[in-house]
């Protein structure tokens, strides 16, 4: 060193302070599975406003830059409740000749540079704290992606967070219009998640893997599933619930249906779960509406009973153990329907089948119900002697017919 050489500054203590922090930012991301996070990011890929519940703390905001950075978009945070109507339907600019011209609405500056950057996920944060005023503002930016005379970009995606009237600071309920813009997700902390994220790895967002083959079925599918459900069910299509706090939340709708319908089709184009497309359906429509439609998804899935009982061996019967034994009671209301001997023996084998494909105590109750179907000239079938080692079918079977021919001695 030479002798004019400066001295290296000392590392101060605030300097360390800044490295141990930087240190404790430092994180990554793996994939995992993570139903609520999978369900955030089915619904921005569909292109649908995302309405964040959650208490506060709970990790609204972490999330949403986390999925900002997986999804490689930019992230711009507005405070709703820090900001005025005029923000959102945009500032009159008068200049010459307002007569003739008209009356410019200028917009914000995060909405221009949002244009600017062509793409970007537009985060509203602390909504409930928001005022009427500026909810009202906040409807076209939510539905027609307007902020004053600004369009914003297709690829411009919007979500937003609130917590519960009871834990928000000034919190007011969400008016009846624009909550019915946005499909509703309740955050919740998952210990697991948070305890592995703590140690400094979280889940990684990843947009759903669509697949190009299943796109045109998936959208047959869910208008074929909606509308099914609808005209079968027509008082709900539009319900406004009568509280102020359930309007404030999911409610079915015309509008809140169409993102059903959209958000059935991009889960069913990506073979999503289906406690994912539980907590979407239920988001958009509400709770009672959502669950009503999920239980039509099933009964869709069944199979055709008389298909069944055409070609026992080759039954695919459901997986699911509430829809197996639906299956297999309307193969036995499909036999009891038409009653024939070799329908009766069909429905026998078709409960082999699933005997060898499934859990044996599914098959007590439509066994029970054909034995008793059972007419006095039809031999019982070699199939119940295979079914009489697990349940007992045999013995059944002989007295459904000690019991039909008891009721005839009396008549």
């Amino acid at each position: 060193m030479t002798p004019n050489a400066p001295l290296p500054a000392p590392v101060t203590q605030l300097a360390l302070a800044d490295d141990l922090l930087a240190r404790l930012r430092t994180t990554t991301t793996e994939p995992r599975p993570d139903e609520q996070l999978e369900a955030l990011t089915l619904a921005v890929a569909a292109d649908l406003p995302v309405l964040l519940w959650g208490e506060p703390g709970i990790g609204k905001t972490a999330a949403l830059t986390q999925l900002a950075a997986s999804l490689d978009l930019p992230l711009t945070t507005v405070i709703a409740s820090v900001h005025e109507p005029t923000d959102f339907s945009g500032l009159p600019l008068v200049g010459d000749d307002p007569a003739e011209r008209g009356v410019a609405m200028a917009p914000p500056r995060w909405a221009v540079e949002l244009v600017r950057a062509g793409r970007g996920l537009l985060f509203l944060d602390e909504l409930s704290t928001a005022t009427p005023a500026v909810q009202a503002a906040l409807l076209r930016v939510v539905l027609e992606r307007r902020v004053g005379a600004l369009q914003l970009p297709p690829a411009v995606r919007i979500v937003a967070a609130a917590n519960p009237r009871a834990s928000a600071a000034d919190g007011w309920e969400l008016s009846p219009p624009l909550a019915n813009r946005f499909v509703h997700l309740h955050w919740v902390h998952d210990r697991d998640v948070v305890v592995r994220g703590l140690g400094g790895t979280w889940p990684r967002a990843e947009l759903p893997r669509l697949v190009s083959e299943r796109l045109p079925d998936a959208v047959a599918y869910a208008r074929h599933a909606v509308c099914g459900f609808l005209d079968a069910r027509p008082t709900l299509i539009h319900r406004l619930p009568t509280t102020e706090t359930r309007r404030g939340g999911a409610w079915p709708s015309p509008r809140s249906w169409e993102a059903a319908l959209t958000l059935l089709a991009f889960g069913t184009a990506a073979s999503v779960s289906r406690e994912v497309l539980a907590l979407l359906v239920r988001g958009a429509v509400g709770d009672g509406p959502g669950l009503e439609l999920l239980a039509h998804l099933d009964r869709l899935e069944l199979p055709d009973p008389e298909s069944l009982l055409a070609d026992p061996a080759a039954a695919d019967l459901p997986v699911r153990g509430d829809l197996r034994q639906a299956a297999l009671e309307a193969v036995v209301a499909a036999v009891g329907a038409r009653p024939a001997r070799a329908r009766w023996e069909a429905g026998w084998a078709v409960l082999v089948r699933a005997l060898e494909t499934g859990a044996p105590d599914l098959l007590v109750a439509p066994a029970t119900a054909l034995a008793a179907l059972r007419r006095d000239d039809w031999e019982v079938p070699e199939a119940v002697e295979r079914l009489a080692g697990v349940i007992g079918l045999a013995r059944r079977a002989d007295r459904s017919v000690e019991r039909v021919t008891a009721e005839t001695a009396r008549r």
